[in-house]
């Protein structure tokens, strides 16, 4: 993972690192320090090196300095996600993604789930991007606290889903305007890939299709946007609710 801030989530939250390479002779900020203090508490070893190993290691990616090689990732299950949610003493909110192919909007919408309060993402195995080390940068860190549960067939699992009791919502083109839906209780929204959408099937199986209102010449948004749009319209209604 490439990254001082993915670095450092990794080793606030436990997570496996089995070395951190640092850039040598260069400043230290905070996190340097925190990256140096947490993994030498963690028994994580620490190299630098210089600049044009580190480029070479992350072959093209934006390293920052720094570096860190983690065990794989480890996806969780949907029952994870619930207990998530009934910790935090909260209604679970869920994101699923229908065939998000590009990690950079990938870990665009962990960072937003993160951000948003949402409980865990839902991804299928086929036609989606992985957690990978260009979804954990993109992240700034929140692949380490978003719970991520891979599953072999996505319609499957907004099924389980609706059987237990959440409501599932489509982001789409032609449905109803999300900023007058009530989005408040269980609920998960699935955003589809760029240019795709979310799939007729997948669609047809949802609860409704909500959309955001347009008003430009271009009637789509990125897919990381839409996303991260459609989480707020959801927070909106759940902190209006509560000041009720």
């Amino acid at each position: 993972m490439y990254g001082k801030n993915a670095v450092l989530e990794r080793l606030k939250n436990g997570g496996g690192l089995n070395r951190v390479e640092l850039l040598s002779g260069g400043a230290h900020d905070g996190r340097v320090d925190k990256i140096l203090d947490m993994a030498k508490r963690a028994g994580v070893p620490v190299r630098f090196c210089d600049k044009p190993a580190l480029d070479r290691a992350a072959e093209g990616a934006t390293h920052q300095g720094c570096i860190g090689y983690a065990t794989d990732f480890g996806y969780s299950e949907l029952d994870d996600i619930f207990e998530v949610a009934e910790r935090r003493g909260e209604q679970p909110f869920i994101v699923i993604l229908d065939g998000i192919e590009d990690p950079h909007n990938f870990g665009s919408i962990l960072r937003s789930c993160e951000c948003g309060g949402v409980h865990g993402a839902v991804i299928g195995k086929n036609r989606q991007a992985p957690v990978n080390d260009t979804v954990i940068k993109v992240a700034e860190g929140a692949a380490e606290y978003v719970k991520v549960a891979r599953v072999v067939n996505i319609n499957d699992a907004i099924r389980e889903l609706k059987n237990r009791g959440v409501w599932v919502y489509a982001l789409d083109m032609g449905g109803a305007d999300i900023y007058k839906t009530d989005l408040t209780g269980a609920v998960a929204l699935v955003v589809g890939a760029e240019g795709k959408g979310v799939s007729r099937l997948t669609k047809e199986l949802c609860d409704g299709v909500l959309s955001l209102p347009m008003r430009g010449q271009i009637n789509s948004l990125n897919a990381g946007v839409a996303a991260a749009l459609g989480i707020y319209a959801k927070l909106q209604c759940d902190n209006k609710s509560r000041s009720e």
